[in-house]
């Protein structure tokens, strides 16, 4: 998969700010045409002794989650442990293991924040600024915004939301275990990632895309 290259990786605490600030308003909120056929899954995860970051993508062709293909990668960390700006430490090993895919997903399910990110700018929608494709960012734990505790039901959902603007859900995905934070990455609306997710969330708390990928890069942690 051919991915463009919006902006160099050795950028200054301000200046990877100033970055955010102008690709947020690059993010595309446009309805998905029909239902994802290939979605991905994409997880990172830190080696041992903290000097490598690896990644990890899941192609699955849907309805029946069929394993396509996976990819990996790992690199050396560069860039230093700042809340709120973790995509410059996960963006370059995600993009590295999605250049290797030989398919095209039709969407990217990402562990991690899309807009629900204080610049709106989580590793989600980075990711789907550089792949230009629908991304949706699927977390396993609030970075910023109020919420009411959804319903414990599989499906119940309330809104994320920072100052009145709505940046995510909170989404049950199993009854009675924990939400997940759901935001939109790029290309695609709130009702969509929502739809999507859901949909992938077939036994586990996690979709099935992000699940396997998390698994796939915790063996990938022990062989590295």
């Amino acid at each position: 998969m051919q991915i463009d290259k919006l902006h160099k990786w050795n950028l200054s605490y301000s200046q990877a700010r100033d970055v955010q600030t102008s690709l947020a308003g690059k993010v595309q909120f446009t309805p998905l045409k029909g239902s994802p056929k290939v979605v991905a899954g994409i997880d990172c995860a830190f080696s041992k002794d903290g000097q490598r970051i690896l990644a990890a993508v899941v192609v699955l062709r849907l309805p029946d989650f069929e394993l396509v293909e996976t990819a990996s990668a790992v690199r050396k960390v560069t860039f230093p442990y700042i809340p709120g700006l973790l995509s410059f430490r996960e963006a370059p090993v995600c993009i590295a293991a999605v250049e290797k895919l030989a398919s095209l997903p039709d969407l990217f399910i990402i562990d991690g924040q899309g807009i629900a990110h204080p610049r709106r700018l989580g590793l989600a929608a980075h990711l789907g600024l550089f792949f230009d494709e629908p991304t949706v960012g699927c977390a396993k734990s609030r970075l910023t915004g109020d919420f009411e505790e959804p319903p414990l039901e599989k499906g119940a959902h309330t809104l994320l939301t920072a100052q009145s603007e709505t940046i995510g859900a909170v989404v049950r995905t199993r009854s009675r275990v924990k939400p997940v934070f759901v935001s939109v990455g790029n290309k695609c609306v709130l009702d969509d990632a929502i739809r999507i997710v859901l949909t992938c969330a077939l036994k586990y708390r996690l979709p099935e895309p992000t699940r396997l990928a998390d698994q796939a890069v915790g063996k990938l942690k022990l062989e590295t």
